[in-house]
């Protein structure tokens, strides 16, 4: 994917899904940031990545 955006989102739900405890408010805020970003300027298939992305952020964020 070219979308540039897109790429930083995926690789702050990356980074959130490793994060130690103490950095992962931070991350975690980012994360959420660059998906809504990267959801208003992707196409269909992206916003459906997006998505699923948002849903393992959830689970890492659900699980503390």
């Amino acid at each position: 994917m070219g979308n540039q955006i897109f790429q930083e989102a995926k690789r702050f739900v990356t980074m959130a899904k490793s994060a130690s405890p103490a950095d992962l408010e931070s991350v975690t805020a980012k994360a959420k940031n660059a998906l809504s970003s990267a959801y208003a300027n992707s196409t269909v298939a992206e916003q459906r990545q997006l998505q699923q992305m948002q849903k393992e952020l959830d689970e890492v964020t659900n699980s503390l």
